[in-house]
């Protein structure tokens, strides 16, 4: 993985000085709540509805064990024992005191993190697929591009205070992991003969007005990707909304132009860029990143592995997990190990200190020290030889993070909606739980088969409800909170936008009525290989429909 050079050491150490004297004269009463606020914004700082929130950066996704550890210290030490990871690919803690925030982020600054961009009208953490460099469909490996993009994007003079906030996706599978078409801009990598280039999706975005993102270019070469994306932000600086926050998205931009306008204001900015502004990013350049994100040395093994094999038997919650949290790896007598984070009856994303420290012993005895955050608000090991499962899976037992979920009804996006969010709705936790206790039952998930249910607390849809195959928006009606259902959204390399399905139902109806449509659904599909999404797509929305406003 990436390391810090002297110039990122300095510039994280330099912010960390000037954002404490920045804090000392909030508490002073030097500086107003308002005059403090884009202040805190820029050091990934929020104001939530009990107190503080500090959203720390996961640079697309990755972690070592060290830093996980210092995550695990922060929230035993300064909050209150654990911390939520994000569809971001980031960590929040939402009950640091802001006195201590300081000391937070220089003891983050010693195991190279920090929460710089994190928040504000800026260029935010770029993410990417959590299986980067270990999937078996991959391409070609995206990290080292999301590295690139990092440093051109921080403190960026351009582009600090865009008309809103700006997010970046990459991938390098044809299958996406990373959600690209629902960002501000989506970059898949391709090959043309031996010239690695990007198809750059612009214009994607949940929220208010959801869109997916307009193809822009087929493929821009990779030693002008960064020109491309001055020329793309250079026109949204120009042309964006500054009068309307709520019209202030690219998305919005390149719905109103239209695709085919947007596309040519980018070829001209990009054709008069002048020799002198390009950003000389030679081979040499490019080599160095990649060689940060060398593959580690993995023997590669022939046939079956005799203990692991022996354990399927033996255990058959084992057995569960190792079919259902398991990925392919590129190297023989290899697999990824998703860790789910969403027990039956918790807060989706939530991990205690003691959890963390748990991830992070596994990551450096067994899995190469390489963890990984999932926009799916889990946590991946992706570099896991098959001998080292079963004892990977007592210590993940024992720690309360084996469950054998990922994919499946119960491994839900949920946003911290009501219960944390000041811009919250309706509540999303309690609703989570709800749903996940009626299928609850394993051989009845396992059953249902790949189904992504998300939850939004509010408009700002940072539970991608608009996305899941079905989708919960909490909204407020009188006082009271209502819950609007969507059907057949997704995020994947066939992205679509989920539909409304009818009015909103009381909380309290939600669990019951998700399970008459999923019913409906193992009723209706042609056997079991076809999923809900597939079934959707063949018959329509109308029988789930008719299930979800059904009398019980």
């Amino acid at each position: 993985m990436y390391r810090y050079d002297e110039f990122d050491a300095r510039i994280v150490s330099e912010r960390v000085a000037q954002f404490r004297g920045q804090v000392n004269r909030r508490l002073s009463g030097e500086l107003l709540e308002d005059e403090f606020k884009p202040l805190r914004l820029q050091n990934g700082v929020y104001l939530q509805l009990h107190a503080y929130m500090l959203r720390v950066a996961i640079p697309y996704g990755q972690l070592n064990g060290r830093q996980l550890r210092r995550l695990a210290v922060i929230a035993r030490d300064y909050d209150r024992g654990y911390g939520h990871f994000t569809t971001r690919q980031n960590i929040q803690f939402n009950w640091v005191a802001l006195k201590d925030i300081p000391d937070v982020l220089e003891s983050l600054a010693e195991v190279e993190m920090h929460a710089i961009q994190t928040s504000g009208n800026c260029i935010r953490n770029t993410t990417s697929d959590h299986f980067a460099g270990a999937a078996k469909d991959e391409i070609m490996d995206p990290r080292p591009w999301c590295e690139i993009i990092r440093q051109w994007s921080t403190f960026h003079p351009e582009f600090a205070f865009l008309p809103r906030k700006f997010k970046i996706a990459v991938t390098g599978a044809d299958h996406d992991r990373a959600a690209i078409r629902v960002h501000d801009i989506g970059l898949h990598m391709r090959q043309r003969g031996d010239v690695v280039g990007f198809e750059v999706h612009v214009g994607g975005g949940q929220g208010r007005t959801p869109h997916l993102a307009a193809l822009v270019s087929e493929f821009v070469p990779e030693t002008e990707l960064l020109d491309y994306l001055e020329a793309i932000m250079r026109v949204y600086n120009r042309f964006g909304r500054r009068d309307n926050k709520y019209k202030a998205r690219i998305k919005i931009l390149v719905s109103e132009l239209g695709a085919d306008e947007f596309r040519r204001l980018v070829r001209e900015e990009y054709a008069a860029q002048r020799e002198h502004e390009k950003i000389a990013l030679p081979q040499e350049e490019i080599a160095r990143i990649h060689a940060y994100f060398a593959p580690p040395e993995l023997i590669p093994a022939s046939g079956p592995n005799e203990a692991f094999e022996a354990l399927k038997v033996e255990d058959k919650e084992f057995a569960r997990w190792a079919r259902i949290n398991l990925h392919p790896h590129k190297v023989d007598g290899h697999v990824s190990v998703t860790i789910s984070l969403k027990p039956i009856g918790g807060a989706a994303g939530d991990a205690t200190d003691a959890q963390m420290m748990t991830v992070a012993h596994l990551a450096e005895t067994y899995a190469h020290d390489d963890i990984r955050v999932s926009h799916a608000q889990n946590l991946v090991l992706p570099h896991v030889a098959l001998k080292d499962l079963p004892d990977i899976y007592r210590e993940l037992k024992a720690a309360g993070i084996a469950t054998a979920n990922e994919s499946l009804i119960t491994d839900m996006i949920v946003c911290p909606g009501l219960d944390y969010c000041n811009l919250a709705n309706a509540r999303s936790i309690p609703v989570g739980q709800a749903v996940q206790q009626v299928f609850a039952d394993p051989d009845y998930q396992e059953d249902i088969g790949r189904l992504h249910i998300n939850i939004s607390g509010c408009i700002n849809a940072c539970g991608h409800h608009h996305v899941g195959h079905i989708g919960i928006l909490g909204v407020d009606r009188k006082g009271e909170e209502f819950y609007q259902i969507t059907l057949g959204g997704r995020a994947d390399e066939k992205a679509a936008i989920g539909d409304i399905a009818g009015p909103g139902l009381k909380a309290d109806d939600v669990p019951g009525a998700l399970k008459r449509v999923v019913d409906t659904y193992r009723d209706l599909r042609t056997d079991k290989s076809e999923l809900f999404i597939e079934t959707l797509a063949r018959l329509g929305h109308e029988p789930f429909k008719e299930a979800l406003y059904a009398a019980d």
